[in-house]
């Protein structure tokens, strides 16, 4: 069976796109039974982490997942540019973004890794090309940066609050761009159940320092899903230099299915 063309494929199902608030609620409330294992979780090295939010987000929904990572040593930072509007909050050029990213780089002295959800992972993406000597992992959660941007139930909310349209040729081109693996190492974590973009377009193509992780859940609980937060933590645990895939062996092929390249 051939692999479906990115014009064939879909939004997710209308019954995914109602469901995702108590999912995500759900995914939320599971965060205490699900701290014993959460404790277990690779410890950090102390480096820098900054956190983007997804499309017309803030910073207040990655509170958890930044708390998260503080907790296991790391420097976590928040992207500090208020919702996430696309250019509207980055700069037409990424401009805004780059600076932060810097900032960070210059004041710590080290480089920075990028966790970026939806929206958040494409930039994320991104911005490790534009400043790959400063960036040293970048994941996205649920992030389409490849195939077609209407393969999501969101692609007409994005074009009126951000005021960029999707076929605009210079989208085109970031998108063309986007699809290509990162120049850094790069783990895309993803779920089939996800009710806002269509899972195919989040998955990183093979590379020899690209991965991919699948998770049971939503689009909007993708910050507080316990499978994705210990996942983040393992690959944030890697070291500098010794960046492997992610291991699914033992418990974990329970919790996390095989996932393979685009």
């Amino acid at each position: 069976m051939t692999a479906p063309s990115a014009e064939e494929i879909r939004p997710p199902s209308a019954l995914l796109a109602f469901t995702e608030l108590p999912r995500a609620l759900a995914e939320f409330g599971s965060l205490g039974l699900a701290a014993p294992i959460l404790a277990t979780a690779p410890r950090g090295d102390g480096h820098p982490v900054m956190v983007l939010p997804g499309f017309v987000t803030s910073d207040r929904s990655t509170t958890v997942l930044r708390r998260f990572l503080s907790n296991l040593g790391y420097d976590a930072h928040e992207w500090g540019l208020g919702r996430n509007l696309g250019p509207k909050a980055i700069g037409y050029e990424g401009e805004k973004l780059i600076e932060r990213l810097r900032a960070i780089n210059e004041a710590t002295g080290q480089k920075v890794s990028l966790v970026g959800w939806s929206l958040g992972g494409v930039m994320a993406r991104q911005l490790s090309r534009r400043a790959p000597e400063a960036v040293r992992q970048v994941i996205s959660l649920g992030s389409p940066f490849t195939g077609t941007p209407r393969a999501t139930n969101v692609w007409r909310a994005y074009e009126v609050l951000t005021g960029q349209k999707i076929d605009d040729p210079d989208v085109r081109s970031q998108l063309r761009e986007s699809a290509a693996p990162p120049p850094v190492p790069s783990t895309a974590i993803y779920s089939r159940e996800d009710g806002v973009v269509a899972w195919q377009n989040c998955i990183e193509p093979r590379g020899p320092e690209t991965d991919n992780i699948e998770v049971h859940g939503s689009h909007c609980g993708l910050g507080v899903n316990p499978a994705v937060l210990y996942a983040i933590a393992d690959r944030l645990s890697q070291a500098e230099n010794d960046w492997r895939p992610f291991e699914r062996n033992g418990l974990k092929a329970l919790v996390y299915p095989f996932a393979g390249h685009a």
